[in-house]
């Protein structure tokens, strides 16, 4: 018999951690951002997940800290990051990036989960392999802009800029297992 788990940001969190490049890259600031509005589906049968879908609403994004960077990080600074990462993923155009599985399998509490990744209108094959702990379910990828077509943000002529990959990390606990 199946049923459908349905989550959002109430039920854990989805955080992205940037780094930066560049020949001047140890003056930049990492940082880590949160996307504060998402929702995902997944389908059960018989307590397990065996499709999955996300959406996460990308003008949710904000800006919760950054670390290293010649200067201290401030709230004027998470604003301006937060305004120069909408510029990049082109908010205005594209206001969701979406995934979908196309295949779910497990073993013991590892899943992989196969599936699209859509950002900036770009979709490419992105598997997950997703660890569950009871109703704690975790998942850490890589995220390359450039595969996306995402133009990264740079200062002072590209010596200091956003590094290619993004680390998406999401968890989230499930009402009912």
């Amino acid at each position: 018999m199946s049923h459908t788990w349905d989550l959002s940001a109430a039920d854990g969190e989805l955080l992205l951690h940037t780094d930066t490049a560049g020949r001047a890259a140890r003056t930049g600031h990492k940082l880590t951002i949160t996307m504060g509005t998402w929702t995902a589906q997944a389908t059960v049968e018989d307590g397990h997940p065996v499709a999955v879908t996300l959406t996460v609403d990308v003008d949710s994004l904000q800006v919760i800290k950054g670390e290293g960077g010649l200067t201290p990080w401030t709230g004027v600074e998470a604003g301006t990051a937060r305004k120069n990462a909408l510029k990049s993923l082109e908010v205005k155009k594209y206001p969701t990036i979406t995934y979908r599985s196309t295949a779910v399998t497990f073993d013991d509490d590892v899943y992989r989960v196969d599936g699209e990744l859509t950002v900036c209108g770009v979709t490419r094959s992105h598997p997950l392999q997703v660890r569950r702990d009871g109703a704690d379910f975790r998942c850490e990828t890589v995220v390359r802009q450039s595969e996306f077509g995402i133009k990264q943000f740079s200062l002072m002529m590209g010596t200091v800029k956003v590094a290619d990959d993004v680390e998406l990390s999401i968890s989230a606990t499930v009402p009912q297992v």
